[in-house]
């Protein structure tokens, strides 16, 4: 399968990209979560988009966020992949092209991030651990991760 990769600052997504990416996150975190919640909080404007395209449709994203806006730190975060690309690695996939990014652009640096409490032992695969901050967002069990550069 042939996924077509690109990171995009918000200012540079054209309007079809935006939104793909959206109607990706909201079928998602909102319809297949059955979570109703603002999914368009005001931090996009100031993130970078990884962006997954098969055949010309997005089917896996994720926002890197800058320092300073969700935690001191960098964050990643809104990884989502379409239902039916699910369990062929992608999602190890683009977590490798947002680090390789953020490395890039950012330097050896910290990385937190809120994480779905069930997706724990996949973020631990890309060398984040759990802080022990646990919570629920929107109703959903979370915890609080952190890659640290060392």
């Amino acid at each position: 399968m042939q996924i077509d990769w690109k990171i995009k600052h918000f200012v540079d997504l054209n309007q079809y990209e935006l939104y793909d990416v959206f109607a990706l996150r909201i079928n998602v975190f909102v319809v297949e979560q059955n979570c109703p919640y603002p999914e368009l909080d005001g931090k996009d404007k100031h993130c970078f988009h990884v962006i997954g395209e098969h055949e010309g449709e997005v089917v896996a994203t994720a926002r890197i966020i800058p320092a300073g806006i969700s935690y001191p730190e960098v964050s990643i975060g809104r990884v989502a992949i379409r239902s039916d690309f699910r369990g062929n690695e992608l999602g190890h996939e683009i977590m490798r092209k947002a680090l390789e990014f953020i490395d890039n652009e950012y330097g050896k640096c910290d990385i937190r991030i809120s994480a779905q409490a069930h997706l724990q032992s996949y973020y631990e695969k890309h060398r984040f651990k759990s802080t022990g901050k646990e919570y629920l967002e929107d109703g959903i069990p979370h915890l609080e991760m952190l890659f640290e550069f060392m």
